[in-house]
């Protein structure tokens, strides 16, 4: 349920550019509505689907807030990120910037986790995941190694579909291949990670 609560704004992103675009004259007429007067039916399905996800994201965090739960850091971070893109795509009517949002927020996890290892000597995925795995820390400085390329090369990734691509393969990509290629990832964690836990009393 949280991996679903997580992706709340990415999917609601892309139900929204789907039906948009089916009825791109009733996309438009919505944004009007809203104050975002003059916008073609060309560009009405990925403004209407960014104006949806800045919403979702800016509910999703007030939830939280309201239901007194903590907030991780990740969330604050992709917040900050959809309403500064998404709001530079609504205002100059180009959806370039929503575009670069994955890219941002999978550098700034690589950085993040790459700059506490090598800067500060503090493996953040240790400090995540270190209450339920008990490894070895040479195997600690791996596994945040493997997350810091995963995310650097997913933000690359996403700026080659964006450029080299139609907007409704970006927009596919972003959803599909985001999490199939999470999944895909953690699911080889899984499996090189079980190679390197302690042996259970009974084994």
């Amino acid at each position: 349920m949280r991996f679903l609560f997580d992706l709340l704004p990415v999917i609601l992103f892309f139900a929204a550019y789907r039906w948009a675009g089916g009825d791109a004259a009733m996309a438009s007429q919505l944004l009007a509505d809203v104050g975002l007067t003059g916008i073609g039916e060309r560009l009405a399905p990925i403004l209407l689907a960014t104006a949806v996800a800045i919403a979702a994201s800016v509910a999703q965090v007030g939830w939280l807030l309201a239901m007194r739960r903590r907030v991780d850091t990740m969330l604050w971070v992709s917040l900050a990120l959809i309403v500064v893109t998404g709001g530079l795509t609504l205002w100059l009517q180009d959806p370039a910037f929503i575009m670069w949002k994955p890219t941002l927020l999978y550098w700034t996890f690589a950085s993040t986790l790459a700059g506490s290892a090598w800067l500060l000597r503090r493996n953040l995925i240790r400090t995540l995941m270190g209450e339920q795995l008990q490894l070895p820390p040479a195997v600690w400085a791996r596994l945040n190694l493997a997350w810091v390329a995963f995310f650097a090369v997913m933000g690359a990734l996403n700026l080659y579909v964006a450029r080299n691509f139609d907007e409704a393969t970006w927009v596919s990509f972003k959803l599909y291949g985001g999490i199939g290629l999470m999944l895909l990832f953690v699911a080889a964690q899984g499996v090189w990670l079980s190679r390197h836990l302690p042996e259970s009393p009974e084994s």
